[in-house]
């Protein structure tokens, strides 16, 4: 019976009660609880193992309670002052954050104003009546000096004082030790400590819940309680954590007798009985919950501790000691990593707040931490550590790249990441949850993906990588849609955006077509703002200008929403106005104006623009009058990854229907001069790591309908578009000579590229540039008529799965 319970959890189904805990507490080998906790864990966190880099601010030692096994609380005359001064604590607070620290950790006693005068008195001395209003205080502090994320864990707290704490941190936390009243008895640890009552306790942490405070809390074993003592404390946080949600971690904390205590005496918890409590705590909660064991507590221990279920080693600090532990000293990050990757995980540093309840800032989080965690995060709610953003000229970071140089990495299988490469591999696409998984990559995991979209690519694009000779023409930037990340855009000026209004008039459309062609150009790539004097016929007449002038240049233009305004404009269905544009020498469009294909995001992101459904069907409608077209995604602002597998999938669905996408060309979001980041409601574009797994997943998920991957070389500059030719890339799209949209929005990459230096980066790459047409031809001359389309084309119209899977097969 044992077994099959343990395999159903491991898969992470089933839910243990009292009984059944008991029973696999006393029958399960201490390795076969290991063994399906390690399991279960994985199909939430995968290879992460992670912590926090805090300072740790002990705004005062003195306590009202007198627990058994403690060494941090001290009475007045053992300290220099009961609290630690603004100076003092705005003091620790810089030092952690020139040692970068993200998390100010405040440890302090309980109320110690209940039995301490001294405190008393310097609390009123400070303009404080209580313990929590002076801690209030000094959380806002911190914040508003150093940007450190407050973290508190003050004792019990009523609603107001939890409310007062909100406001003025990221998260909150009371350990619960224990349920077992008898531990409060004469001659047990609580004895004399009436914050240590358990019903008080869960009180506060059921209080936290109805509050939405992301909160920590956990067991303290080894004080005197039992097996089913401890299962039953486990219990009774998984209840409030259900009805609330809001246990953002458990600890799992053993005991360790201290000198000069009262229980110096006491056994130790032994290491065996550790790990197996932290194995039924990770059978009993769901396996989404972070699951803490302080490394500094269990030295030689920390691989055996990933095996029994951990994901996280909580607070690290280069900075101060534990002051709760003094005697453990912390392990150094390096050697924390090692035991980390002996134990087949990947190091990766998060906040005070975890990743779960970043993503959902407006649920979780007072006013003042919404916004301002924004910038500080990726789309999955992680910390930024790479200082690399889109656009601007900062070199890609040397860890990620060594990733990217290692190649592919063996993985444990049961991690969301493997599964998912692995459903790939037998050719099937992964739902929504396996694709987001691919972008959680990280690590050996984040190298897996870019070696797997590299052999893709290579299989179906060999070695060579292509770019076309175009110019960039961008006729208006006056527009009378809102779209709060748009730089380029012009209304009444008053964004106070760059540059000024400009509509270019026929002639000088015409002189720009001439240029192009002199140069080399095969294409001309025209696209605009919705000018609101611009109608369908605007359109018309910008292609006759084009073909008048240079009959033989492909003219690639007009977004989705460029043909939907057009269309409305003329009060014509979209099949009738893309016939006019084709006769009147329209050759493909671009896929812009996609953005993220998710109405979630496009609400907050570009709520008068037309929806998924609508840009789905325009270009449903240009591939059935045999128009070809890219497909975009600009990501990295207010998406999550859950948006992006949706994205993908709509585009996969879409090209198997039609076959009429060409190509996929990921844009990172540009941040510097967007209307959204300046108001302070955007992320700064996607990190590096998440900008590379955009062109590998979209190889990998695309594959084998969409067969060309493009980057920009515009946003991410010539060494990250290297980079990315080694994680699935093919083509590095086009000279442009007048690109103006990236450089509004604040890149700074330049606006065009020559024929050469495209060449000089893709050798470097180790691949053989190829100059193509628009369709992906071949060039008869620069400038000339295009030859045939070579590769891939509307001739294979996939409309069901079975039809990839059949022509894969062939």
């Amino acid at each position: 019976m044992s077994d099959d319970l343990l395999d159903a959890l491991a898969r992470g189904e089933g839910r243990l009660d009292l009984d059944a805990a008991l029973m696999l507490s006393r029958t399960a080998p201490l390795t076969r609880l290991m063994a399906a906790a390690s399991e279960r864990r994985d199909l939430a966190h995968g290879a992460v193992v992670s912590f926090s880099r805090k300072v740790f601010i002990p705004l005062t030692r003195l306590c009202r309670d007198v627990c058994h096994y403690c060494t941090f609380a001290a009475s007045p005359r053992h300290v220099e002052a009961p609290f630690l001064s603004p100076e003092d604590v705005l003091a620790i607070a810089r030092a952690g954050r020139e040692a970068g620290c993200r998390e100010a950790l405040f440890t302090l006693g309980d109320k110690p104003e209940l039995r301490y005068g001294a405190a008393r008195r310097q609390l009123s001395e400070l303009g404080h009546e209580t313990t929590i209003s002076y801690l209030i205080a000094m959380c806002d502090l911190v914040y508003r000096e150093t940007g450190l994320l407050p973290h508190a864990n003050p004792g019990l707290l009523s609603a107001a004082d939890l409310a007062g704490l909100r406001a003025v941190t990221v998260s909150q936390g009371i350990m619960l030790e224990s349920t077992a009243r008898r531990l409060g008895a004469a001659g047990g640890p609580h004895h004399g400590s009436p914050d240590k009552d358990p019903a008080a306790r869960l009180e506060t942490i059921r209080l936290a819940g109805e509050q939405s405070i992301p909160f920590t809390s956990g067991i303290l074993v080894g004080i005197g309680e039992d097996r089913r003592e401890r299962i039953e404390a486990l219990l009774a946080l998984r209840e409030i954590h259900e009805a609330h949600g809001h246990l953002q971690e458990v600890i799992i904390q053993s005991f360790r007798p201290k000198p000069g205590t009262r229980m110096a005496e006491a056994p130790p918890m032994s290491d065996a009985e550790h790990m197996r409590t932290i194995a039924l705590a990770r059978l009993i909660f769901d396996p989404s919950m972070n699951l803490q064991a302080p490394p500094n507590l269990s030295p030689g221990m920390l691989p055996g501790l990933v095996a029994a279920g951990v994901n996280d080693w909580g607070g690290v600090s280069p900075v101060t000691p534990d002051h709760v532990n003094p005697e453990a000293p912390w392990p150094h990050l390096d050697a924390l990593r090692a035991a980390t990757a002996v134990a087949g995980k990947f190091l990766a540093e998060r906040l005070a707040i975890y990743p779960a309840y970043a993503r959902e800032p407006g649920r979780w989080l007072g006013p003042a931490f919404g916004r301002g965690l924004l910038p500080l995060v990726d789309a999955d709610g992680w910390p930024r550590t790479d200082g690399w953003w889109p656009g601007d000229q900062v070199p890609a970071p040397a860890a990620d790249v060594r990733w990217i140089d290692g190649g592919a990495a063996a993985l444990a299988a049961t991690t969301p990441v493997a599964r998912a490469l692995a459903e790939l591999g037998r050719g099937r696409v992964p739902d929504e949850a396996g694709i987001a998984a691919l972008f959680r990559a990280r690590g050996p995991e984040f190298a897996a993906v870019c070696a797997a979209a590299d052999d893709v690519r290579r299989s179906a694009n060999g070695d060579t990588v292509s770019y076309v000779i175009t110019r960039n023409i961008n006729y208006t930037n006056v527009c009378y849609f809102k779209c709060q990340f748009c730089a380029f855009s012009k209304g009444k000026l008053s964004e106070n955006l760059r540059g000024r209004p400009y509509d270019l008039p026929l002639a000088e459309i015409r002189q720009r077509v001439s240029e192009a062609w002199d140069r080399g150009a095969t294409e001309v790539c025209m696209q605009g703002g919705i000018h609101p004097a611009y109608t369908g016929q605007t359109y018309i007449d910008i292609l006759r200008a084009v073909k008048d002038e240079r009959p033989g240049i492909h003219v690639h233009a007009f977004s989705p929403l460029e043909i939907h305004q057009g269309a409305e404009s003329l009060g014509m269905p979209i099949e009738s106005f893309l016939g006019a544009l084709k006769d009147g020498g329209l050759g493909s469009l671009p896929g812009t104006a996609a953005e993220v294909l998710d109405d979630e995001v496009r609400a907050v992101l570009c709520p008068d623009k037309i929806g998924t459904d609508r840009w789905l069907a325009v270009m449903r409608a240009a591939h059935r009058a045999g128009l070809r077209s890219t497909a975009t995604i600009m990501f990295g602002h207010v998406d999550r990854y859950e948006h992006w597998a949706r994205h993908l999938m709509r585009i996969r669905e879409l090209q198997c229907e039609t076959g009429g996408f060409t190509e996929f060309v990921p844009l990172p979001f540009v941040h510097m001069e967007a209307p959204i980041y300046l108001k302070g409601s955007s992320r700064r574009g996607p990190t590096f790591r998440e900008t590379i797994l955009m062109h590998a997943v979209a190889r990998l998920v695309l594959a084998p309908v969409i067969n060309n991957i493009q980057a920009s070389w515009v946003k991410l500059g010539p060494e990250s578009v290297g980079l990315a030719l080694m994680a699935g890339v093919n083509d590095l799209g086009g000279t442009l000579m007048d690109e103006t949209i990236s450089r509004s929005a604040g890149a700074s990459h330049g606006s065009q590229m020559t024929p050469a230096d495209l060449e000089r980066i893709i050798v470097s790459a180790g691949r053989t540039p190829r100059r193509r047409t628009t369709l992906y031809g071949e060039p008869s001359r620069p400038g000339g008529p295009t030859a045939p389309i070579p590769s891939y084309d509307g001739d294979h119209a996939f409309r069901t799965m079975t039809d990839v899977r059949q022509w894969m097969a062939s």
